[in-house]
């Protein structure tokens, strides 16, 4: 276990919160999704939905956004403590990704990033698979969104010896 307030298992990150407006919802279905009910305001009432709702994408993609958002902050944060920041490489997938109720236009959604893992990875000295669990919870506290993400991280001396 380390005291680092960022890179310990359990740690909770709490990445911001989006609206979703109809604009956006329509915006990004006309670009990437574009089924009737990401689409069309009427098509979407008379659909199992009842009404216009994001695509799931959209959920993730705004979740993407605000992790890289909320890692470059508290980057800057973390440098301007001379606190060791790690490197982040590319990830190699998730698991397990979950659209467990709609995005509605109007919704605010709240996204969560939670430290479940970290795993040495013998081939590259230094690097290591950080797992996690991201969330995404409307205003009502319901799920929306849920997966299991994994990066590549090397994390600087300074701060490997609390990781062993």
């Amino acid at each position: 276990m380390t005291r680092d307030p960022d890179y310990h298992i359990g740690a909770v990150m709490e990445l911001g919160s989006h609206v979703f407006t109809p604009e956006a919802i329509i915006e990004f279905a006309n670009k990437f999704d574009p089924q009737r009910f990401h689409t069309d305001p009427e098509a979407a009432r008379n659909s199992v939905f009842g009404g216009l709702c994001a695509s799931g994408w959209h959920t993730a993609s705004i979740w993407m956004k605000l992790n890289l958002v909320h890692q470059m902050r508290r980057e800057a944060e973390r440098t301007a403590r001379g606190m060791p920041n790690p490197e982040y490489g590319p990830s190699p997938g998730f698991r397990n990704m979950r659209w467990s109720k709609p995005v509605f236009a109007g919704d605010t959604i709240s996204y969560r990033l939670t430290t479940t893992g970290l795993k040495p990875m013998r081939g590259r000295p230094g690097w290591s698979i950080m797992t996690a669990l991201a969330e995404a919870h409307n205003e009502n506290g319901d799920s929306v969104m849920s997966f299991e993400s994994a990066v590549l991280v090397r994390i600087p001396p300074a701060l490997a010896e609390s990781f062993s």
